[in-house]
C-alpha cells in the first residue's frame, strides 16, 4: 500500500548493520564517526548532538517516539527532543532476558495510536520503531507456513497496515508525510553470516526506503539513485520547511521525490566495528557508488553490483584502477577520523542483555590488559598476539562467531549443559579468550556445576579478567562451602578492583560478609558489610547482616525490623537489589506466622532473583502448608522450568513425593532423564541487534 502511494528508493543504504548506531545516524543526519556511536555497546549520543526531533520541537511540532527494542532505550541518548519517549519493555518474572528486550509491535502500534489521538494535529512528528523482523523469530501462529523470517516480515507488514488504517480512519493519511525505513538488513546465511553486525555486504546494508507525500504526490515513482540514512533527517526538515543544520552529512531527497532532478554521482559510506569491539579483529569500512562496492581498508574486496548483485566474485585482484579510486575516496572521507572506536564500560546486566541479542565477545580491551597470561599468571609478550588479532579478517571467522552466538543462545535458553559443551568446543579453538572462560564459568554456575565454574573463573583470571573472575570464583566457592578459598578470591577481587569500580569492591566485601556469616563469625561479617556500604552506600548490607544474626538466633521480630530497615534504605538510595534480602525477611515473617506478608516477600525475591532455588522451594512449601495445592504445584513447575538442573528436578520430585503425588514425582524424574540424556534440540542463534 505505502509503496503504491509513495516514492520507492531502490538503492538505499544503512551506515551500520546494527540497531543503535544506525538509528543514531538516522535521527541525526550524521555518520557514525560523527556521532561517536559506532557499535551497540555505545557510547550514548552526546547531548550536544542536534537531533531531528529537537529541531522539529523547536519549530512547534509535538514529538513522540515509541520504540520496541531495548537497544534503543532512552539512556542511549536517542530520546533527545521527544516530548514522549516510550521505551517500556515487558518485565517477565522468570528471568527470560529475550522476553524483556523486545516489545511486540502490536503494543507499540497501540501506543502510537494513543499518542496520535492526543497530539496528532497538523504539526506532529511521530517516530515508531518495530523490532519485527528480529531473531528469535516468533510471529503469531496465523503466519505459520512460511519461513520464520518471512513470517516476521508478514507480521511487520500487518502492523504497518494497522497504523495506515488508523491514519485513514482519522483523516490523517492523505495529509501526512510517512517515511518507512529499516535500520539494516539480515544475513540469512549469505556470506556465511546468520544475522547481522559482523559483515558489510548488500544483504545487511541495503534497506527499504519509502516516502509517501501528502495527497499522494509522486505516487508509484521509483528512484535508482544511491541514498542513505543520513538523507532522511534533512529530507524531513526540508519538507517541514525547517532549516537544515550544516553539520548534517545528508542531502534532502526532495528533488528526487518531486521527480525534477537526479543526484550527481555520490558514494554511500558504511562500517562495522563489531569485529574490533568484540574480538579485537580488523574493522570493516565500505563505500558504494551504486555500481561497485569496495570494502577495506584491510583485506580489500571489490564487487560489481550490476554483474554480481550477490557479491560472490571479489574483483580486488583484477580491477586495480577501480580499487585505487575507491580506496582514495574512502581515505578522503575518513581523513582525520579514528579508524577504531573507544570501548566504554559496560555494566554486567547490560552486557548480559547485549549478549542475549547476539553481541558476543568481550568489549575491546574489556579486561584492561594488553596481552594474555599463561597458566602461571605471568604476562606474555602482548605485541605478537595483538598484531595477529588486529590483522584478522572478520570474513574468515564467520563460523566462529556463529558458534559463539549459538553457545550464548543455548545458555540464554537455559540449555546450560549443551551450552557448556559448546563453550568448551570454542575454547578448544581459542583457549586464550578470557570472555569464553567467563561464559563457561557463568553457565556452569547456573547449571550447578560449581567446581567447573571455579576452574573456568581461575583460567579467566590468568588471562587478565580480574576482578570479575575473582568475584565469580568466590561466589562459586561459597556455593561449595569452601570458605577459605572463597575468602582468598574475594580479597583478591577487592584488591584488584580499580578505585572507581565501586560495584566490584562492594561485591567483594559483600561476599566476605556472607562467608563470615556462614562461618558464624559475626564480628567479621559486620566489618565486611560496613566496608561494602562504604564502597557503595546504596547497598545497606550492615542492617542485612544484623538481621541475619538475629534470625539465626531465633529473634524473628528483631530480624524483621532489621530487614525492613535494610530494604527501606535500599529503596531510598536507589541501590542495587541484594540477593536474599526478601528471602530471609520472608522466613522471619514465617517464624512469626505472618504468612501473607511472607508470601509477598518470597515473590519479591523471585522478581529480582528468579534463580533463587531456596526461595522457590520455600514458596512451594508455604503454599502446601496453607492447603493451596494448585499454587504449590505451579511453584514446583516454575522451579524446574526456570532453573532446569538435575538437582532442581530431584528437589521437585522429592517435594511432589512429600505432597503425596508419587505419579507426578515419577514424571518429573522421567522428564529429567529425557532432558539431560536425550540428544540436543536445534536452536536458532541470536543475530545481533
Amino acid at each position: 500500500m505505502l509503496a503504491g502511494d509513495g516514492v520507492v528508493f531502490e538503492r538505499a543504504y544503512s551506515h551500520v548493520p546494527q540497531t543503535l548506531p544506525a538509528h543514531a545516524s538516522l535521527l541525526s543526519g550524521r555518520l557514525p564517526f560523527d556521532t561517536g556511536v559506532r557499535d551497540a555497546v555505545g557510547p550514548a549520543v552526546k547531548p550536544s548532538e542536534r537531533m531531528l526531533a529537537e529541531i522539529l520541537r523547536d519549530r512547534g511540532f509535538s514529538t513522540g517516539a515509541i520504540v520496541s527494542s531495548w537497544l534503543l532505550r532512552e539512556d542511549t541518548g536517542l530520546g533527545q527532543g521527544f516530548d514522549l519517549f516510550d521505551d517500556a519493555m515487558p518485565v517477565p518474572s522468570d528471568g527470560t532476558l529475550l522476553d524483556e528486550l523486545h516489545r511486540d509491535g502490536a503494543e507499540s502500534i497501540a501506543g502510537a495510536e494513543q499518542w496520535l489521538e492526543a497530539f496528532g494535529g497538523s504539526r506532529a512528528f511521530l517516530f515508531v520503531q518495530l523490532a519485527e523482523p528480529h531473531a528469535p523469530y516468533d510471529a503469531p501462529d496465523r503466519f505459520a507456513g512460511s519461513s520464520a523470517y518471512d513470517s516476521e516480515i508478514a507480521y511487520a507488514d500487518e502492523l504497518v497496515g494497522r497504523l495506515v488504517r488508523y491514519l485513514k480512519t482519522h483523516q490523517l493519511y492523505d495529509r501526512s508525510t510517512i517515511v518507512l525505513v529499516s535500520d539494516h538488513g539480515e544475513g540469512l546465511g549469505d556470506h556465511g553470516e546468520l544475522g547481522h553486525g559482523l559483515l558489510t555486504y548488500e544483504e545487511t546494508l541495503r534497506i527499504p526506503l519509502i516516502v509517501k507525500l501528502p495527497a499522494g504526490e509522486g505516487a508509484g515513482r521509483r528512484v535508482k539513485d544511491v541514498v542513505q540514512h543520513v538523507d532522511v533527517a534533512p529530507t524531513i526538515l526540508d519538507l517541514a520547511k525547517a532549516p537544515i543544520p550544516g553539520a548534517m552529512r545528508g542531502r534532502s531527497l526532495r528533488p528526487l521525490l518531486e521527480g525534477g532532478g537526479r543526484f550527481p554521482r555520490r558514494i554511500a559510506y558504511s562500517e562495522s566495528l563489531y569485529a574490533h569491539y568484540h574480538f579485537g579483529w580488523s574493522g570493516r569500512m565500505t563505500i558504494t557508488d551504486g555500481r561497485y562496492r569496495y570494502i577495506g581498508p584491510d583485506h580489500e574486496e571489490l564487487y560489481d553490483l550490476d554483474a554480481d548483485p550477490d557479491l560472490l566474485i571479489n574483483l580486488a585482484g583484477t580491477e586495480s584502477s577501480t580499487v585505487a579510486s575507491l580506496r582514495d575516496q574512502l581515505a578522503e572521507l575518513l581523513d582525520g577520523v579514528e579508524s577504531t572506536a573507544t570501548a566504554v564500560p559496560v555494566p554486567p546486566e547490560v552486557r548480559e542483555r547485549l549478549e542475549a541479542l547476539g553481541y558476543v565477545g568481550q568489549e575491546y580491551d574489556r579486561f584492561g590488559v594488553s596481552g594474555n597470561r599463561d597458566s602461571s599468571g605471568e604476562s606474555e609478550s602482548a605485541a605478537p598476539a595483538q598484531q595477529s588479532a588486529a590483522a584478522r579478517n572478520p570474513g574468515d571467522h564467520v563460523g566462529f562467531v556463529a558458534q559463539y552466538r549459538r553457545a550464548v543462545g543455548l545458555a540464554g535458553s537455559r540449555r546450560w549443559f549443551e551450552a557448556i559443551d559448546a563453550f568448551r568446543k570454542l575454547l578448544g579453538e581459542e583457549p586464550g579468550r578470557a570472555d569464553l572462560w567467563i561464559h563457561l564459568a557463568e553457565t556452569a554456575a547456573k547449571a550447578g556445576r560449581h567446581e567447573l565454574a571455579v576452574d573456568a573463573y581461575r583460567r579467566a583470571a590468568n588471562l587478565g579478567a580480574d576482578p570479575e573472575a575473582a568475584l565469580g570464583a568466590a561466589a562459586a566457592l561459597l556455593e561449595l562451602r569452601r570458605l577459605a578459598g572463597a575468602r582468598v578470591e574475594a580479597e583478591r577481587a577487592a584488591t584488584r578492583a580499580p578505585a572507581e569500580d565501586v560495584r566490584s569492591r562492594s561485591s567483594a566485601h559483600e561476599l566476605l560478609a556472607r562467608a563470615a556469616l556462614m562461618d558464624h563469625d559475626e564480628v567479621r561479617a559486620r566489618e565486611e558489610a560496613a566496608r561494602a556500604e562504604q564502597a557503595e552506600p546504596g547497598r545497606p548490607l550492615l542492617a542485612y547482616v544484623e538481621g541475619r544474626v538475629a534470625y539465626n538466633r531465633g529473634l524473628y521480630q528483631a530480624a524483621v525490623g532489621l530487614f525492613e530497615e535494610a530494604l527501606a534504605k535500599q529503596l531510598k538510595l536507589g541501590g542495587r537489589a541484594v540477593s536474599d534480602f526478601h528471602f530471609h525477611l520472608a522466613r522471619a515473617l514465617q517464624g512469626l506466622h505472618r504468612v501473607d506478608e511472607a508470601e509477598y516477600h518470597f515473590l519479591e525475591e523471585l522478581k529480582s532473583f528468579p534463580r533463587n532455588i531456596p526461595a522457590r522451594l520455600a514458596l512451594a512449601g508455604l503454599y502446601r502448608t496453607a492447603g493451596r495445592s494448585e499454587e504449590a504445584a505451579a511453584a514446583l513447575e516454575d522451579l524446574v522450568r526456570i532453573v532446569p538442573t538435575p538437582e532442581t528436578y530431584a528437589a521437585a520430585a522429592r517435594a511432589w513425593a512429600e505432597i503425596g503425588d508419587r505419579r507426578k514425582a515419577a514424571a518429573v524424574r522421567a522428564e529429567a532423564t529425557q532432558r539431560f540424556l536425550s540428544p540436543p534440540r536445534p536452536l536458532h542463534p541470536p543475530a545481533g541487534g
